[in-house]
């Protein structure tokens, strides 16, 4: 009972992150948030990879209206105590019970365990589900095994990779091969309208960079060297495949089609904490403790660090308030690029008052995330047309999109306005323009 309670305290620590959210989450929030029928119609359009976790949310706020933050975020941390019991469960199976109140210690200290245990997505629910059909597979109910699979992969379609992983386990038999068979050919609906998706679902990715493959060989290092002396050879066979191939092969595979996110394939890292835990329960003397304790001292910071809006990209609802901070009523706004209008749709109050002069169709209208925007000119007489334009810009030094609406919207700020004040908040620039010598 250890692990999952860990983990459940680690999540609860901090949930609201001091009221932030970043914009991963703000999609949840205000897709979750929109009528039944509005939902299904946008998974028909984008993001049908995440329309199981979508339709749960549904049902959390439905059930919890009001719950802010928290009912955002409490289906990761419960996920997470439960992955944290999955991984206790398996190393039990496979090297007694010291190994398994180890490893699931470790999975629930794990600082990149613990990020994603308070963030509003779909990743660690899809960890549980791989987690608990690692076991479901070792204790061979193939039926309990294939429904459960599939629940992760319906919550995240890369679920399916630990598919691969668990075939160096147990391809002999002819129990995971037809359970094996059954969660791809039920995974194939999915997966024929997430590749219809996938050019402008991650046509934000680019190929993995250094960084990534040295995250990786850092990964591969310390399970291999923890598998050497794990001791059990079938905890070996299960650990090592989990946590190398499904990054790997993802990794891989985005050298020629860029698809690797680290957070798609958190369920990998149940490789590493079990046989840390198994190599901790068989460790003899002072040396792994001591190991153990200058390891915790980084982890505390980072853990500590997790809590806070900077360790996010951005934090949607500070850009919200230092919009309403700084708008009057009848303010024009536009954002550069489009796409961060989803800093606003979840702070409606916010985004109501103000007139969006490029919007075309909003997001519910259009099925879309972020709406769909008017043709270049009729974008720039719309804010030539406006005394004053509050304008929501990328930091400093980012890319500039170099698609025609983005170009006129900056071109025409530049021409027809001054530039009156530039507020710098989380992962992001609020600008207030108004015309010529009217800034005050």
């Amino acid at each position: 009972m250890l692990p999952p309670l860990l983990a459940l305290l680690l999540g609860l620590w901090g949930l609201e992150r001091g009221g932030s959210m970043w914009r991963d989450e703000s999609v949840t929030w205000q897709v979750a948030h929109r009528p039944l029928g509005g939902l299904v119609e946008l998974l028909g359009q984008v993001d049908a990879v995440h329309g199981l976790y979508y339709l749960l949310m549904h049902g959390v706020f439905l059930a919890w209206d009001g719950g802010g933050l928290c009912a955002l975020r409490l289906p990761s941390v419960a996920a997470t105590a439960l992955a944290a019991a999955g991984v206790a469960a398996i190393a039990h199976r496979l090297a007694g019970e010291r190994a398994a109140l180890l490893a699931g210690l470790v999975y629930a200290v794990l600082p990149p365990v613990q990020m994603y245990a308070q963030e509003g997505r779909s990743y660690a629910l899809a960890a549980a589900a791989v987690v608990w059909a690692t076991y479901l597979m070792l204790r061979e109910r193939w039926t309990a095994y294939a429904v459960v699979l599939l629940l992760g992969c319906w919550l995240h379609e890369f679920a399916v990779l630990a598919l691969l992983a668990h075939g160096f386990t147990a391809w002999r038999s002819r129990g995971w091969r037809i359970a094996a068979g059954a969660v791809a050919a039920l995974l194939l609906p999915l997966a024929l309208v997430s590749a219809r998706q996938a050019a402008q679902q991650l046509g934000w990715l680019g190929r993995p960079g250094w960084q990534d493959w040295a995250a990786y060989g850092v990964l591969a290092g310390a399970v291999l060297l923890l598998a050497r002396g794990a001791g059990d050879r079938d905890l070996v066979r299960v650990a090592v495949p989990l946590a190398l191939l499904p990054p790997g092969l993802l990794m891989a595979v985005s050298l020629l089609h860029p698809w690797y996110v680290d957070r798609y394939v958190l369920y990998a890292l149940a490789g590493l904490a079990l046989p840390a835990g198994a190599r901790l329960a068989a460790a003899r003397g002072w040396w792994p403790w001591l190991l153990v304790g200058a390891l915790l001292v980084p982890f505390a910071f980072w853990s500590a660090w997790l809590r806070t809006p900077e360790s996010r990209k951005d934090d949607v609802l500070a850009v919200a308030a230092a919009v309403r901070e700084r708008a009057r009523p009848g303010d024009a706004v536009v954002f550069l690029p489009s796409r961060r209008r989803e800093w606003l749709l979840s702070s409606p109050r916010v985004y109501e008052g103000l007139r969006d002069v490029a919007l075309d169709r909003s997001p519910a209208a259009s099925h879309s995330l972020q709406g769909t925007e008017l043709p270049s000119a009729e974008i720039r007489e719309a804010l030539i047309g406006s005394p004053r334009v509050i304008a929501l810009l990328d930091p400093a030094g980012q890319p500039v999109d170099p698609y025609p609406r983005e170009a006129v919207k900056r071109q025409t700020l530049a021409a027809w306005f001054d530039l009156c004040s530039v507020t710098e908040v989380r992962g992001a620039r609020v600008a207030v323009y108004a015309r010529p010598d009217d800034c005050r």
